[in-house]
């Protein structure tokens, strides 16, 4: 027979890990960038966009007649792309550090 008890537990050491986890996330901190740093964001491990650094000359095309807008969108999606790799890859580390080593195929953590 399954003890009650053991069961209340076992949930509230969950939620405590899951607790530390989203703290820790919150608190992980990475830096995404494209175009040889012309453009760098900055995301949290919870994959919330921080920051955005746009260098000036990665806006100097738009004194002429015809701004490249495309380029610069291109440049800040690509530095988000990165910074999110990055954060998922901090993410896996977390909370493959949090399970202890344990070797679990749980999909979508690699």
């Amino acid at each position: 027979m399954v003890n009650p008890l053991k069961i209340a537990e076992m949930l509230s050491q969950a939620n405590k890990m899951q607790e530390e986890m989203q703290r820790k996330l919150a608190e992980t901190v990475v830096e995404g960038s494209t175009g040889g740093g012309a453009v760098t964001v900055t995301m949290n491990g919870k994959r919330e966009l921080l920051k955005i650094k746009i260098d000036p000359s990665a806006v100097a095309s738009f004194s002429g007649p015809s701004p490249d807008v495309e380029m610069l969108e291109a440049l800040i999606v690509g530095a988000v792309n990165d910074a999110g790799h990055k954060a998922d890859e901090a993410i896996q580390s977390s909370v493959k550090g949090a399970l202890g080593g344990l070797n679990l195929n749980i999909p979508g953590l690699g």
